[in-house]
């Protein structure tokens, strides 16, 4: 049997994945999944994945583009969530701040650089016409760190995932001054030219067993009071969540590819832009 090592968030846009491990679907295919939730978000998943700690990732789109470019032996295997991420924009209980224009050179806690909450930071300030080389930036690791970071005043804003970070608002440790939906699909499958050719027919294996799930997941039944109670959420805004995803079961686009490039290259934050076959397997 061979052992294939998947990490991803601890949020609920991976439930197939469980649901297929619970199911032992893979293992029925002579496959074990090994899961592994990273706190940190895509910069922790681009660590472990190049240091060989896991096999296959769930990564923001962003992410993985980035660090293609920048050198890193990965691959799209395909895209994973069709719709955009919606990123809440944080700020402490008690801050001064009322809304985001008011955050303007302030400081923003991320988990990672090169992480979705790095990133998207950026895509923020050019949305709300900041100058973009004045930002700042405090490494917090994950969401807990942020719960730390911000009533200290050590950072002023955290952008995370709308839903995961809603129930810190809902009971006070946060307060919400806006959302910043991502220019393109957020989630990606990725992982490392060497294993993709090592691993392609198991690869195919897995992708398969994973597609067939996503394709009719939001027609489970019972599916928002299952993902309420598991991920700690309330079911109205699971309901809610469930509206505004997509999965999907194909190879990314070549538009969301050149989309990422040019907007991550308008900011600075790429030096330049690779073809689209530099970014998948084929």
């Amino acid at each position: 049997m061979t052992t294939i090592k998947v990490g991803g968030v601890p949020e609920h846009f991976n439930y197939p994945w469980h649901i297929a491990i619970e199911e032992k679907k893979f293992e029925e295919a002579g496959i074990n999944i090994e899961w592994t939730d990273f706190y940190g978000g895509t910069g922790e998943l681009s660590e472990a994945l190049s240091n060989g700690e896991i096999d296959i990732a769930l990564m923001l789109t962003e992410g993985v583009v980035k660090k293609i470019i920048e050198g890193s032996d990965f691959k799209i295997l395909q895209n994973y969530i069709a719709s955009p991420l919606i990123w809440g924009i944080h700020v402490a209980a008690n801050s001064k701040f009322n809304h985001v224009n008011e955050l303007e050179n302030t400081t923003a806690a991320i988990s990672r650089f090169g992480s979705g909450s790095h990133l998207l930071a950026y895509i923020n300030a050019k949305n709300h016409g900041w100058d973009t080389s004045n930002l700042n930036f405090e490494v917090v690791n994950d969401l807990s760190g942020a719960v730390k970071a911000l009533p200290n005043d050590d950072a002023q804003y955290f952008m995370w995932e709308h839903f995961t970070t809603k129930p810190l608002v809902d009971d006070g440790t946060f307060r919400r001054l806006g959302d910043c939906p991502s220019p393109w699909p957020c989630f990606v499958i990725a992982s490392t030219q060497k294993f993709t050719q090592n691993f392609n027919k198991d690869i195919t294996t897995v992708l398969e067993i994973l597609n067939s799930i996503t394709r009719d997941f939001k027609k489970l039944d019972n599916l928002a009071e299952i993902l309420a109670d598991r991920y700690h959420q309330k079911e109205e805004d699971i309901k809610l969540w469930l509206q505004k995803t997509e999965w999907d079961q194909e190879q990314i686009k070549e538009e969301t590819i050149e989309e990422t490039q040019n907007q991550l290259f308008d900011l600075d934050l790429i030096n330049k832009k690779l073809p689209f076959l530099d970014f998948i397997t084929i």
